[in-house]
């Protein structure tokens, strides 16, 4: 059996594959800048968040149709079952779209045409997290919620992303606020390329209940005992801190010592189309290069579980998944 997994950072715009730019391509007429698959992977090294964020927007200019986001999002999670994911929490980038003439409700529309029956057609539930990005206005990001919230179109949470050095935390709190009086959770991108600043900030000033990367919350003793004793979730990436060139290489990555030191930290895959691999190759490389073994791959399954947003009866039903999981192990 397969360990049972929960992925908690996943931009399901960075689960498009490059056959899939290809096909979306062609079906929508749209000519792109490279005339072969070996041409477009040879753009897939980065020298920094930026790098990726450059590629990344120019290849989502494909997606043109409500049906091209339902396709995109259903390539994720038949990927997602393959790996043992039992629950997804996917981040969705509006502004990704909408900054390209795309109408909000048109993308937003077909990522929930898939996950409304993504229980049923892969065995994965899942919940839907609109994330804002940071370089645009919170102004920009406030109207959009508004819209989002007028909708017919279910959203379960909001989060900030996308480059994040200069753009603090703090600019977006009247967002925030909205979406708490609006019973919605709240999660933040901080400390990845930005300082531990950025992560106090989301806590404090957000009101966030999970940090998504927070790796440089190492650099910072008291915001370790904060993340500690309330139980903080970070969502970690291993390979996208490798390929973006946070750390160097994933021999250097902190996730044991974050362990270690009793945080509540699980693996995600992030953007997996331009990383190099899924959860279950995250896992899968952190095992050969840390010898993790069945009880911290059990632990880092359980943390996931902890951290998301299902209510009590649905984590316990899938922390016993994990535990039969490890017994089996034995």
């Amino acid at each position: 059996m397969k360990l049972p997994l929960v992925e908690l950072h996943l931009h399901i715009e960075g689960t498009l594959e490059p056959e899939l730019i290809f096909d979306l391509a062609a079906r929508n007429r749209v000519t792109l800048p490279w005339a072969s698959l070996p041409e477009l992977r040879g753009q897939y090294e980065f020298d920094d968040l930026q790098s990726f964020l450059n590629l990344y927007y120019r290849n989502l200019d494909v997606l043109r149709e409500r049906v091209d986001y339902g396709d995109l999002t259903r390539a994720y999670l038949e990927r997602a079952r393959t790996a043992g994911v039992r629950h997804a929490e996917i981040f969705f980038d509006p502004q990704a779209h909408t900054s390209r003439g795309i109408p909000l409700l048109t993308a937003l529309g077909g990522v929930r045409d898939a996950l409304d029956t993504s229980e049923a057609d892969w065995g994965i539930s899942t919940k839907l997290i609109v994330t804002f990005l940071r370089d645009r206005s919170a102004a920009e990001a406030l109207a959009m919620l508004e819209e989002i919230l007028a909708s017919e179109f279910r959203i379960d949470g909001i989060g900030i992303d996308s480059a994040e050095v200069g753009y603090p935390p703090e600019l977006f709190t009247e967002v925030f606020e909205l979406a708490r009086a609006n019973g919605l959770h709240l999660v933040a991108h901080a400390g990845e390329e930005g300082p531990p600043s950025y992560v106090w900030q989301a806590l404090d000033l957000l009101g966030v209940e999970r940090i998504d990367h927070g790796i440089r919350s190492l650099e910072d003793e008291a915001l370790l005992d904060r993340l500690v004793t309330d139980r903080i979730p970070l969502t970690v990436c291993p390979f996208s801190n490798v390929r973006l060139r946070v750390i160097d290489t994933l021999a250097d990555h902190p996730i044991v010592r974050m362990l270690d030191r009793g945080l509540l930290a699980c693996v995600n895959s992030d953007d997996p189309a331009y990383f190099g691999g899924y959860i279950d190759d995250n896992l899968a490389a952190l095992d050969r290069e840390f010898g993790l073994g069945p009880d911290r791959l059990a632990l880092l399954a359980h943390n996931g579980v902890e951290a998301s947003f299902l209510d009590a009866a649905e984590k316990a039903s899938l922390s016993a998944e994990v535990d039969a999981w490890r017994a089996a192990q034995a």
